[in-house]
């Protein structure tokens, strides 16, 4: 067996001896300790986008309850000398069981937003999924991944013409997957955020993909659907969100745009667009006739859902509740994940995200039978603290915790890991 390239043992090494030498870790390894630095380093409002759930945020709880409901019994005995943590996805081979979840606006967390997770990804082979709500549009993203793999989440717009144009840019910019977003077609009751009163997009940020899409500009010359309005309240709180907006708009001269009224149309026209209550199990014939690019479908919580996607032909599943975000009192992700492998019985992979949090965490979703896991906020805090050295640092230490995980429990590989090596805690 060819050893894995990266190596716990080694990353281990590095931070002790840098350690003799007063060299201290990029970020924190414990997340609640990562999320206490990064909470340091952001705005109320940002950290209240990033951190925070829906209602009374009891969906966040049972996603790290769901875990607890299972503890791992190592075997003793085993040579595990020569481990190795790649896994095989769609016909690719990546070097670990890893990926990062779309999250959007990350310009909120660190100026160089989606960049700066791009390479971080590249530089470990983890494929990033670009959020269609990023910061950066995505053709800049994937030109500093080169060969390394990436993929697309969709939120599926009013405009099926915008559909067709997003997912014709990520072909075009090498993306190998389109992860639709089911669980968002309206926004959950995100209270920290209503606290705030605050909702970026109204600030013109986290719309690079759509401010870069041809067919979105041209929307804006069209009549747009009524929207609800208020007498703007003119002071320097107006002011300065009127600059922002007007900035973000792409093009030179502040007042050339200003003018010409474009920025705010842009942001009306998004809202009124990015999302669409309608959808139903016959609209994804229209998504299969656009790209033959693997499809996933994120946000599946039911089994009866997993198995009307194998019959749609969707080639896989991310189990999902949106870490919390979109329904208040839902079920942790992790405790809905056995339903959904047997529903689809090995026909498609089943990815997981939502509450991961650790090594363990992850060894524990395989053995129920996900073929990978997305990792969310725990980047985030990275890129927050320390930008693309921040992720990175992030995304080895999952690695590495994994790595050791399954070495200690006696798995050499990803194929040795069972529900076997499971039991369900007393």
């Amino acid at each position: 067996m060819t050893k894995n390239p990266f190596s716990a043992i080694d990353l281990q090494r590095i931070i002790y001896l840098g350690g003799m030498m007063g060299v201290q870790p990029v970020v924190p390894f414990d997340f609640k300790e990562l999320e206490i630095v990064a909470r340091k380093r952001l705005s109320k409002e940002a950290f209240a986008y990033v951190a925070g759930g829906a209602g009374l945020e009891s969906t966040m709880d049972a996603n790290r309850r769901a875990f607890d409901q299972w503890q791992i019994m190592p075997r003793m005995l085993r040579d595990v000398s020569n481990r190795d943590i790649s896994i095989e996805l769609f016909g690719q081979r990546l070097p670990s069981p890893f990926l990062t979840c779309p999250i959007g606006v990350l310009e909120l967390v660190h100026p160089e937003a989606d960049i700066a997770v791009a390479k971080a990804c590249a530089s470990l082979g983890i494929p990033m999924i670009f959020s269609n709500q990023a910061s950066v549009k995505m053709e800049d993203c994937a030109g500093v991944m080169g060969d390394s793999p990436h993929w697309f989440q969709l939120y599926w717009s009013k405009s099926n013409e915008l559909v067709q144009s997003l997912i014709q840019r990520a072909e075009k910019c090498g993306c190998s997957a389109i992860v639709v977003t089911l669980d968002t077609t309206m926004l959950g009751w995100q209270t920290r955020d209503l606290d705030s009163a605050y909702l970026p997009f109204l600030r013109g940020m986290g719309i690079a993909q759509y401010l870069s899409d041809p067919v979105f500009m041209r929307l804006l010359d069209e009549p747009q659907e009524a929207a609800l309005t208020i007498k703007p309240k003119i002071n320097l709180t107006t002011i300065r969100n009127l600059i922002t907006t007007v900035n973000k708009y792409p093009g030179r001269g502040f007042f050339k745009k200003l003018r010409s009224g474009k920025p705010m149309a842009a942001v009306r026209q998004f809202i009124n667009i990015y999302s669409r209550p309608s959808l139903t199990w016959e609209d994804l014939s229209f998504l299969r006739e656009q790209t033959k690019l693997p499809i996933l479908l994120k946000g599946i919580l039911h089994p009866d859902d997993a198995r009307k996607a194998l019959d749609k032909g969707m080639d896989g599943i991310i189990v999902s509740n949106h870490g919390g975000r979109q329904v208040d009192g839902a079920i942790g992700a992790f405790g809905a994940l056995s339903s959904i492998v047997e529903a689809v019985n090995d026909a498609i992979p089943v990815l997981l995200d939502s509450g991961i949090r650790s090594g363990a965490d992850t060894f524990k979703a395989l053995a129920l039978g996900a073929k990978a896991v997305c990792i969310g906020r725990p980047y985030v805090y990275g890129l927050a603290i320390a930008g693309q050295a921040g992720v990175e640092a992030v995304l080895k230490n999952f690695m590495a915790d994994f790595e050791l995980t399954m070495g200690l429990t006696g798995c050499k590989n990803i194929n040795e890991i069972s529900k076997e090596l499971l039991t369900k805690a007393v």
